[in-house]
């Protein structure tokens, strides 16, 4: 029986690594990843490689770092500099950010995005996940609307609305 479950590249690795200490060779790991997982197994080039690597006597389930193109191209200068202004103003439009700096507004766009995990919502940029602390404190505020709108109910607009940026 086929069952599709996508994993993560680490935890195929685990299961490698289980099977190599296992002592099945590339060829049976294949033939059980293809009977639990079908399309979504991994190629035989990558279990051959990961078996040789546990074989070798490899503990990581990590890549080893490489030399070459870093994952940004965005300098820190850039992202710092794209944080400020968004910190100062977090209406600032993209299209602003770019000029301003002398980057591209996809540029801007992946600072925000990716390497300051910010989203724009109602025209404000706003961090993705909150830290436990704004966490807290938004619940003790909307605890205290909830508590205002019960003792007014009939004084309070007719209409309460809340919302959280996550």
């Amino acid at each position: 029986m086929s069952v599709s479950l996508k994993m993560d590249k680490i935890e195929y690795r685990a299961v490698i690594k289980f099977f190599v200490k296992e002592g099945l060779t590339p060829n049976e790991i294949q033939s059980k990843f293809i009977k639990v997982h079908g399309d979504c197994s991994p190629s035989f080039s990558t279990i051959k490689k990961w078996a040789a690597e546990f074989k070798r006597g490899s503990t990581s389930l990590e890549d080893d770092p490489r030399e070459g193109r870093p994952k940004s191209a965005t300098p820190p200068e850039i992202t710092e500099q794209v944080h400020d202004m968004v910190l100062d103003d977090r209406r600032m439009k993209v299209r602003e950010i770019a000029e301003t700096i002398g980057i591209s507004k996809e540029c801007v766009e992946y600072v925000l995005h990716e390497e300051l995990d910010m989203k724009n919502l109602c025209a404000r940029w706003v961090p993705r996940l909150l830290t436990a602390d704004q966490k807290r404190t938004r619940m003790k505020i909307s605890e205290q609307c909830l508590e205002r709108f019960h003792k007014n109910k009939t004084n309070f607009l007719r209409r309460f609305i809340t919302m959280d940026e996550t």
